[in-house]
């Protein structure tokens, strides 16, 4: 197993193009992302509303990269050109992986 870092991005569906853009710009090689609700201080988001209505308020993106100094990359970049104005939480966590040339781990 290899070291590496996740960065976790909860924001609103609107964003995802562009939040997912920008996650390619800098320099990760790719990304996940699912729908999500929950409560927090913007308010209540349900995901059981949003499956029956075919729309999604919230997504949850994770990216894993080579360390922490891509992930505050990105986290800075987030927080400069969106969550001003749009609501978002990011997170990191250390993972291990499998593949590191996949993430392009060392």
């Amino acid at each position: 197993m290899h070291h590496a870092t996740k960065l976790v991005i909860i924001t609103e569906r609107i964003l995802l193009d562009q939040v997912t853009a920008l996650i390619d710009e800098m320099g990760a090689t790719g990304y996940t992302y699912s729908g999500v609700g929950g409560k927090g201080s913007r308010g209540k988001r349900s995901q059981m509303r949003a499956q029956v209505s075919g729309l999604q308020t919230n997504v949850k993106i994770e990216v894993i990269v080579s360390g922490h100094d891509i992930a505050d990359a990105i986290a800075e970049a987030l927080a400069k050109g969106f969550f001003e104005n749009y609501s978002g939480i990011v997170y990191v966590e250390p993972v291990e992986i499998l593949r590191p040339t996949k993430f392009k781990v060392n």
